[in-house]
C-alpha cells in the first residue's frame, strides 16, 4: 500500500468540484421518515438495476415478435447503460443545484413514462429510442440516492445503509434472469415480452407519490454551475468511440467508423485539456481530473471498466447462445443463469466482510484467475445438445471469481481519495461500470457476431448437401431441388449474418416439402454456429481476465484500516501490517 501522506501529494479540486461532492449537513438522527424514504428510495434502483439486465432474456421474443434486427438488439441493451452512464455524472450534479429529491422524482417519473413506452412500443425503432430515454431518466435518478443518503442518516447508520444497498443491488443481478424469464413465460394479458417494462409502471408510480411524502429536500450549500461544454464534449466522444463498435459490422466497417473512432480520441484530449482549465477558472469541471492523480484510483477505475466490460459482453452472448442456438426457453435461461449469479452473490459478501481485510488485494487477483479457470470449464462443457446442468460449473466460477474481482473494487477506488472529494468519485465509479457494460455489448459486434455470421456460412455450406439429397428423396425434381438448396444456403447464410434474405427464406417456406427440412438443418446450423461463436468469445474473455490481474497488481496491497470497522479490524488480525506494504 502506498503511504499514508499519498493525500496530501494530490491538489484537491474544490468542494463543488464533483457532481456530489459538495458538502452537506446531515439531517437529525431521530428524523422517524428516513427508512420510509431509503425503502423508497431502494424499490427505485432496485427497479432500475432490475430492468439493466433483465431484458437480455427477453431478447429473442423481442426479435421474433418485432422482426428486430442484431443490431437493434444490441441497442436495446446497450443503449440503456450508455444513455445511462453518459448521464450519472450530470445528473448527480443537477441534483446538487437544483436539488436531489426533486431531481430523484423527475427521474422516477421518466422512468415510469418510458417504461410504459417501452411495453407499448409497435416497431424495433421506438424500442430503441425508449430505452435510450429509460436510460437518461435512471442516470438523473440513480446518483441522487447516495447524496439523499448523505443528508438524511446520522454517520453512525451510514455504513448499514450503504451495506444493506449493496445487498439489494447483488439481489437484483441475482434474480433478473429468472424474473425475465417468469415474466415472458407467464404471457400476462398476452403481453408476452412487454410486462418486463410495464411491471415498473405501478411500481413507479406508487415510489412518486410517497417520494414527495417522504423524502427531505436538500442541494449544496454553495452555489454550482453545470459545466455543460463538459458534458457536451465528454457526450460526443463517447458516442465517436461507440457508434462504430455497435454499427460497424452491420455497415461492413465502412472508413468513416474508423474516422470517428479516432476523432474520439482526439474528443477526450481535449475535454481533458478544458476540464484542466475548467478546475483553474472556477473549480467547478464535470470531472475533477486530480483524482486521477491518485494511482489507486486510476488503476481501480480501469479494473471496473475491464469486469465489467467482460461481463457485458460475456452476459450478452451467453444469453443468445442459450436461446438462439440451443433453443432455451426464457425461464430455462434465466434458472440456468442462476448458477452464475449465486457465485457472485456469495463472494460478493464474503469478499468484503471477510477476505479483503485479511488477504488485500490478493482476493481481487485469486477472483480473476478463478474467472479464467470456469471460462476454461465453460470451453469444454458448450457444446449444440449441452444441457443446463452441463453449464452449471463454469457459470458458477466465472461468477464465484466476478464477486471476488469486481465487489471491492470501489473501496480500492476511494483508497487515496480526500474526503471533500468521495462524492466526485462515486459518481465516477458509477459512471465507469456502466460505460464498461456499453463498451463489453459493442466488444460483442466483434467477439460474437462477426464468428457467427463466418461460422454460419461455413456450417451451411457443409449442410447443404444434405439438405438437398433429402428433398429429392421427398421427390422434388432435381432442377427444383437445386433451386431450393441454394435458396436454403442463401436464407441460412444471410440469417446469421444479421440481414435475413427475405427472397430466398419466402422460397423455402413456401415449398412444403422443403420447409420442413429446411427447419431441421437450420436447427442443426444454429446449434453448431451459436456454439462455434460462443467459444470465440470465451477466448476474448481470456483476454479479460488476464487484464483483471493485471490491472490488480497496481492496486495497494492493503485497504487502510480506518476503511473499516470492526469487522474489518477482526478480518485483518493475523495478517502483514498494512502500511508496511
Amino acid at each position: 500500500m502506498t503511504s499514508t501522506n499519498t493525500n496530501h501529494d494530490l491538489e484537491s479540486p474544490s468542494a463543488t468540484a464533483g457532481a456530489q461532492a459538495a458538502p452537506v449537513v446531515d439531517a437529525p438522527a431521530a428524523d422517524p421518515r428516513r427508512w420510509i424514504a431509503f425503502i423508497i428510495m431502494t424499490v427505485a434502483t432496485f427497479m432500475d438495476m432490475l430492468d439493466g439486465s433483465i431484458v437480455n432474456v427477453a431478447l429473442p421474443a423481442i426479435q421474433h415478435g418485432m422482426g428486430a434486427s442484431f443490431v437493434q438488439l444490441q441497442w436495446i441493451t446497450a443503449g440503456y447503460v450508455f444513455a445511462f452512464a453518459l448521464t450519472l455524472i450530470t445528473g448527480g450534479r443537477l441534483g446538487d443545484i437544483y436539488g436531489r429529491r426533486r431531481m430523484f422524482q423527475l427521474g422516477v417519473l421518466g422512468f415510469v413514462v418510458t417504461s410504459f413506452l417501452c411495453g407499448i412500443s409497435v416497431n424495433p425503432e421506438m424500442l430503441v429510442a425508449s430505452r435510450l430515454a429509460q436510460g437518461l431518466a435512471a442516470g438523473l435518478m440513480v446518483p441522487q440516492v447516495m447524496s439523499i443518503i448523505h443528508v438524511t442518516f446520522p454517520d453512525k447508520e451510514k455504513g448499514a445503509v450503504f451495506a444493506i444497498q449493496g445487498t439489494i443491488g447483488g439481489l437484483a443481478a441475482t434474480i433478473a434472469p429468472l424474473v425475465g424469464g417468469l415474466l415472458v413465460a407467464w404471457n400476462v394479458f398476452g403481453w408476452d415480452w412487454r410486462t418486463i417494462f410495464l411491471v415498473n409502471v405501478p411500481i413507479g408510480i406508487i415510489g412518486y407519490v410517497l417520494g414527495w411524502k417522504y423524502i427531505n429536500e436538500s442541494k449544496a450549500p454553495s452555489r454550482i454551475r453545470l459545466d455543460l461544454i463538459g458534458v457536451v464534449l465528454a457526450t460526443v466522444s463517447l458516442t465517436a468511440l461507440l457508434f462504430p463498435l455497435t454499427f460497424g459490422r452491420e455497415l461492413h466497417w465502412p472508413a468513416w467508423g474508423f474516422v470517428l473512432m479516432a476523432a474520439s480520441v482526439v474528443g477526450f484530449i481535449g475535454f481533458i485539456a478544458y476540464e484542466k482549465a475548467k478546475q483553474r477558472k472556477d473549480g467547478m469541471p464535470l470531472v475533477p481530473l486530480n483524482l486521477f492523480k491518485s494511482r489507486s484510483f486510476s488503476a481501480a477505475l480501469a479494473l471496473m471498466l475491464g469486469m465489467f466490460s467482460f461481463t457485458g459482453m460475456f452476459m450478452l452472448a451467453l444469453y443468445l447462445y442459450l436461446q438462439e442456438g440451443l433453443g432455451f426457453s426464457p425461464l430455462r435461461t434465466g434458472v440456468t443463469l442462476l448458477a452464475f449469479c449465486i457465485g457472485a452473490f456469495i463472494t460478493a459478501s464474503a469478499s468484503v466482510i471477510a477476505l479483503v481485510p485479511k488477504f488485500g488485494r490478493a482476493v481481487l487477483q485469486a477472483g480473476a484467475v478463478v474467472i479464467a479457470v470456469g471460462v476454461a470449464v465453460l470451453l469444454l462443457s458448450v457444446s449444440p445438445d449441452v444441457t443446463s446442468w452441463g453449464l452449471v460449473p463454469g457459470l458458477l466460477l466465472i461468477g464465484l471469481g466476478f464477486g471476488m474481482t469486481a465487489t471491492p473494487i470501489a473501496l480500492f477506488a476511494l483508497q487515496e481519495v480526500p474526503h471533500e472529494d468521495a462524492g466526485a468519485a462515486s459518481g465516477l465509479i458509477n459512471t465507469k461500470q456502466q460505460l464498461g457494460f456499453a463498451v463489453g455489448i459493442s466488444v460483442v459486434t466483434l467477439a460474437f457476431f462477426s464468428p457467427l455470421a463466418s461460422h454460419g456460412a461455413t456450417n451451411t455450406e457443409a449442410l447443404a448437401p444434405q439438405f438437398r439429397q433429402e428433398i429429392v428423396a421427398a421427390g422434388v425434381a432435381d432442377a427444383r431441388a437445386t433451386e431450393l438448396t441454394a435458396a436454403f444456403q442463401a436464407c441460412t447464410t444471410s440469417t446469421f449474418s444479421g440481414t435475413p434474405d427475405a427472397a430466398a427464406c419466402g422460397a423455402v417456406q413456401a415449398d412444403p416439402q422443403a420447409k420442413a427440412v429446411a427447419d431441421k438443418f437450420s436447427h442443426q446450423a444454429a446449434g453448431q454456429s451459436f456454439t462455434d461463436a460462443f467459444e470465440t468469445t470465451l477466448y476474448v474473455g481470456f483476454g479479460f481476465a488476464a487484464l483483471a490481474l493485471l490491472l490488480a497488481s497496481f492496486l495497494p496491497r492493503w485497504l487502510k484500516q480506518e476503511e473499516w470497522g470492526a469487522a474489518a479490524e477482526e478480518g485483518a488480525e493475523g495478517s502483514e501490517e498494512p502500511a508496511k506494504a
